[in-house]
């Protein structure tokens, strides 16, 4: 069953509303729900606010048992997120992404989330929304409307500090496991350069977490995965190409290290040395022969 809150502010979003959407017929502002619905809702951001019984939330590479009062900021097409026990119950309420002033990517950075009720603009945001639900008398009055907006602000307020915490937290993330981590990941791509299919996606997978997670570690490392793993297989291209006098076609080298094609291959290397590969191939041949040479005429003497 949904219960209205209060009626949505007359403009125009940013985003076009779903005109299947019981809401954006309706021109609520925010609804109480008795559960998220089954289908995809990309014109709204689902808040969950834990009442009793166990649930987990999954989040990134984490599990985290929400207590009583916690917040998670939901999505349908992501429901298996939350997993559910016995006897448990939660209010989620429903609130049009256009009108909390906030970027989608810094929306879709919240999703999944868990947010302690106990606490910080959490605490606020989860006695207000909860208080709310129970004021039947105001969802359909002036003072229904006023609160509602303050409903939005708070959601708007607080997605903004989840991303701001979100960001100190790989910052801060970047010792003890989190290098730990880094050091596996590296040893991985290490492992698996030569792999034509390696892509932060299988490596995100081979670790159990997600490829967010994963570009996170190595953006605070200075880097992104496909930078790193493009400069490591480079590294052994340019060693393969210049150990020996021995004649390596470009094309074999570049297949062997996992390059889509020589063109590529020989672009990106370029971009690297500034030189093409057939160019550093024939400058390695020359010095090898001079010292092959020097080494010659030292043993006659």
């Amino acid at each position: 069953m949904t219960l209205t809150l209060s009626r949505a502010p007359q403009r125009v979003p940013r985003q076009a509303p779903d005109p299947t959407s019981p809401s954006s017929r309706s021109g609520w502002l925010v609804q109480m729900l008795s559960e998220m619905p089954e289908t995809n809702d990309r014109t709204h951001l689902y808040l969950g606010v834990h009442v009793r019984g166990p649930v987990t939330v999954v989040h990134e590479h984490a599990k985290t048992l929400l207590e009583p009062n916690d917040l998670v900021f939901c999505d349908p097409a992501r429901r298996h997120l939350l997993r559910f026990g016995e006897d448990c119950q939660m209010i989620f309420f429903r609130v049009p992404r256009c009108y909390l002033g906030v970027t989608e990517s810094e929306l879709n950075q919240v999703l999944g989330v868990p947010v302690r009720g106990g606490e910080g603009i959490g605490a606020l945001a989860s006695d207000f929304l909860t208080a709310l639900a129970t004021e039947a008398e105001f969802r359909r009055s002036t003072i229904g409307d006023r609160r509602a907006r303050t409903a939005v602000h708070l959601l708007s307020v607080l997605v903004m500090e989840l991303v701001e915490a979100d960001t100190t937290d790989v910052a801060g993330d970047a010792s003890g496991a989190a290098n730990e981590l880094l050091s596996r990941i590296h040893g991985y791509i290490e492992e698996h350069l030569m792999d034509p299919d390696l892509s932060p996606e299988s490596i995100a997978r081979a670790h159990h977490i997600s490829v967010r997670y994963l570009q996170k570690l190595f953006q605070n490392d200075g880097s992104t995965v496909s930078q790193w793993v493009r400069r490591r297989r480079l590294e052994f291209c340019r060693l393969e190409l210049g150990r020996s006098n021995r004649r390596i076609t470009m094309a074999a080298v570049a297949h062997r290290w996992g390059f889509s094609s020589p063109s590529h291959f020989s672009r990106t290397f370029r971009g690297a040395y500034g030189m093409s590969p057939s160019e550093w191939q024939a400058l390695a041949t020359s010095a090898f022969a001079t010292t092959t040479a020097g080494a010659q005429d030292e043993r006659r003497r």
